[in-house]
């Protein structure tokens, strides 16, 4: 009978979950609602975990408070995609609650799961049942229940792991899509790995990673052409403290004289701080007089830019850039996947361009590396994928930066939303109008089916050409040209005056214009543009306005 684990099993229970979730990401990929290639929640969730654990090996003591904070910064930077963003919260939740303990009883770990699903809750504007929200809440509200009739903790976690394994079970009752699709959530069921794995470990059966994590975050493409001079500020510096004598706020204003590229992120008595600064030993100085530094990293830019080094980690990432002596008024921030998508964006005046999207969902500390570089005074983040608004929203809320995050769920609406911008209006106006652009487009797009199901009455069989439009499936079948006419059929109306296709890498030029050529014959009264958008797995994006 086990009473009461301590910080070893705490930092093993969740190394366990962790690998077990990592072990099955593609399970958890394959339970997507759609039928398209480009299911990522397992992905999205593993990247997520493992960002925390490599933050928990970091910590050298076993102590419990230090590991929970650990686990949470490390989820937080590193959260990827909406499912991610809620693992994130859950583990921010437990975080709190375990903080200060030297041991764990049943009723502790029941209370963090309560805490870690009410600030899930909290974090999402709109909570939509079905999820992995309604998993971590049902079984955390039982695990409420269990602990007061069950101390053995191993027979606490069967009891918690069978409860999230019902409540998953019942999520398609609650989301028809599911229902339809006939599959569980996705997300609740990467948390269902998680308690497994965690069980596992206090089982004496530690579940170790079967395959080497790869491609942990997307890059961010930024201009590299300077010279070493062009270098303001020599040293990347970068340091954790911990205090209670300052908080975030007044540490950011402390470190401003320093040097450019600030960003200070604050949680529990923890202040990650990065300046770019030729004085790093004043700026640790400066730290040490409010606490004691966990971490230090200091990197000499010039000397790295002339040996053409830019590191791979994520903390140590230095993507250099030639810094304006003015800001500009707006910077642009976009997600794009494909290099013709990415050409049209930089044409739009994007200054940077985050690789992501369908396939590799950017994580929180992406968007945070994106914005550090920005020297403008106010920062547009366009998204361009629903699975990813959450992480920009997240990084907004990390940053002391003037941000706004426009929802855009798709390309066509980034494009949209940028050409309804005016750099004469204020910020608050511009937000306002391209709020506004997002409703004047539709988005359809064409690829192609990894498993046979039926969605909105329509069957579809593995390998279908697939038409989806305005997020639902429309049509399937064998023939790319016949699905895309069917499927920009379904998107234009009276008040249509442009039809837009971006072919993929996967379409030639020549079958593209010549579908072109026979939409313009369809739509008379419709002009059809054609653009190289260069996207993997999908054959077209299509755009009406």
């Amino acid at each position: 009978m086990i009473q009461y684990i301590d910080g070893k099993q705490v930092r093993n229970m969740f190394v366990s979950g962790a690998n077990n979730l990592k072990n099955h990401k593609d399970l958890v990929d394959k339970l997507n609602v759609f039928p398209v290639p480009d299911g990522d929640t397992g992905t999205n969730m593993s990247l997520t975990i493992s960002c925390a654990i490599k933050e928990l090996n970091k910590v050298e003591k076993d102590d419990i408070g230090q590991l929970g904070k650990a686990l949470s910064k490390g989820s937080l930077m590193g959260a990827r995609g909406n499912s991610g963003v809620i693992l994130s919260q859950i583990i921010r939740g437990i975080a709190q609650s375990i903080d200060g303990k030297e041991m764990l009883t049943s009723m502790d770990i029941a209370k963090a799961l309560k805490n870690g699903s009410d600030i899930a809750y909290k974090a999402v504007i709109k909570p939509v049942e079905g999820t992995i929200l309604t998993v971590v809440r049902e079984s955390s509200e039982y695990a409420l229940k269990a602990a007061v009739l069950e101390e053995d903790i191993i027979e606490f976690m069967k009891l918690l792991v069978k409860e999230a394994n019902n409540s998953l079970n019942r999520t398609p009752e609650l989301l028809h899509a599911l229902k339809e699709a006939g599959v569980v959530d996705s997300g609740g069921k990467g948390l269902v790995l998680v308690y497994e794995g965690m069980l596992k470990s206090l089982e004496g059966q530690f579940v170790e990673s079967q395959e080497v994590q790869t491609s942990e975050t997307s890059s961010v493409q930024v201009e590299n052409k300077i010279s070493t001079e062009d270098i303001k500020f020599q040293y990347c510096t970068e340091f954790i403290l911990e205090t209670d004598k300052i908080s975030d706020v007044q540490m950011r204003d402390k470190m401003l004289k320093y040097g450019d590229s600030l960003v200070v992120v604050g949680d529990d008595g923890i202040i990650k701080v990065h300046v770019h600064t030729n004085t790093p030993g004043d700026v640790l100085q400066e730290a040490l007089a409010f606490g004691q530094l966990l971490t230090i990293k200091i990197e000499n830019m010039k000397l790295q830019h002339e040996n053409k080094v830019i590191q791979d980690a994520k903390e140590s990432e230095v993507e250099e850039q030639a810094v304006s002596e003015e800001p500009k008024e707006f910077g642009f921030i976009a997600t794009s996947m494909g290099d013709g998508l990415a050409k049209i964006f930089k044409d739009f005046g994007v200054d940077h361009i985050i690789e992501g999207g369908q396939t590799m969902n950017p994580s929180t500390e992406d968007f945070m590396n994106a914005i550090d570089k920005m020297n403008a005074n106010n920062i547009i983040i366009l998204p361009n994928n629903s699975n990813i608004i959450m992480a920009a929203n997240q990084a907004k809320d990390l940053s002391d930066k003037n941000i706004i995050v426009i929802p855009t769920k798709n390309v066509s609406q980034a494009f949209a939303a940028l050409v309804n911008f005016d750099a004469d209006l204020t910020l608050e106006e511009n937000e306002a109008n391209m709020l506004d652009a997002l409703s004047t487009v539709k988005n359809g797009q064409v690829t192609y089916a990894v498993r046979n199901t039926v969605i909105n009455d329509v069957e579809v069989k593995e390998g279908n050409i697939i038409g989806l439009g305005e997020g639902k499936l429309l049509s399937a079948g064998d023939d790319i040209d016949e699905i895309t006419t069917q499927l920009v059929e379904s998107l234009v109306d009276e008040d249509s005056a442009i039809i837009t296709l971006f072919y993929g890498e996967d379409t030639s030029k020549e079958d593209a214009q010549a579908l072109r050529d026979a939409l313009e014959e369809n739509f008379e009264d419709v002009d059809v543009e054609l653009h190289y958008g260069g996207q993997p797995l999908y054959y077209y994006l299509i755009s009406v306005e």
